[in-house]
């Protein structure tokens, strides 16, 4: 029987075959299993994995929020309505539900965006509750957090997916787990790099990047990384951020490893 934590992404041989069958396939899997070349995956415990899908879940729920919002917005637009300041406070909920509609049907769609945010808003609520008991008592999380611009919910993130430091010989196999090493194509004595590879969860990338550019603005020794790559050039902007997101997560491997909180640099 094929052990489970064989990983199914990277069995190219089989899966971009332009014949495909079964007899073929476990064909081919014998012969990877013969030389010990089948790629494996790491597996997490049944309580990790549950973590991860509890964070992925609201993030979902986090961007459907962000999508009744934008609705709310556009069909205020449409109308030639200005919405004022503040409109997902308690007073500017209170004019957006009190607001005369110019038709019976902008008015009931614009009712049901706010019955729906309402109940995507609790949704958020309970599970970012729920996340925070399971983060505050994590010695991991707690670590990650005394990283400047490093909240709640990055931490916990970078934490549940790498649950196991150790399992990362190098701070590059950190970073090429989490998507965040640039494309590579080398050939003739030419290297070209590209975007990054952007594989592995993408809910902690764009923790990560959100972090960076936080720890940008509160950080001396993030910053100091950061304008490093710039090198004073605007349209650097983004590849800097990316690199310090790289950056920032080689530093949270090497404290999980050694368990020593940040410190800023000299």
């Amino acid at each position: 029987m094929v052990s489970p934590d064989i990983h199914p992404g990277q069995l190219r041989l089989i899966f971009r075959s332009k014949r495909k069958n079964d007899r073929v396939d476990a064909r081919k899997l014998a012969k990877l299993l013969y030389l010990d070349e089948v790629p494996t995956v790491y597996v997490p415990n049944e309580e990790v994995q549950s973590w991860r899908e509890l964070i992925e879940h609201r993030r979902r729920v986090v961007d459907r929020q962000t999508v009744c919002k934008n609705a709310l917005r556009s069909l205020l637009r449409s109308h030639g309505l200005i919405a004022p300041k503040g409109l997902w406070t308690k007073k500017g909920l209170t004019w957006l539900r009190q607001l005369e509609m110019p038709t019976a049907a902008s008015g009931l769609k614009r009712d049901l965006l706010l019955e729906e945010r309402a109940e995507v808003q609790r949704g958020v609520r309970t599970l970012t509750q729920a996340l925070d008991k399971m983060g505050q008592r994590h010695p991991g999380v707690i670590l990650l957090r005394s990283i400047p611009g490093v909240g709640m919910r990055t931490a916990e993130t970078i934490v549940a997916y790498i649950d196991d430091p150790k399992r990362f010989r190098r701070s590059s196999q950190v970073a090429a787990y989490f998507g965040l090493i640039p494309s590579q194509d080398a050939s003739a004595g030419v290297n070209r790099l590209g975007h990054i590879t952007k594989q592995g969860p993408g809910t902690a990338r764009k923790y990560l990047v959100e972090a960076a550019w936080q720890g940008v603005y509160r950080s001396p020794t993030i910053r100091a990384y950061f304008e490093r790559i710039l090198r004073g050039k605007k349209e650097r902007r983004k590849i800097a951020l990316v690199a310090t997101a790289h950056y920032l997560l080689r530093c949270m491997h090497a404290m999980l490893v050694s368990g020593a909180f940040w410190h800023e640099a000299a």
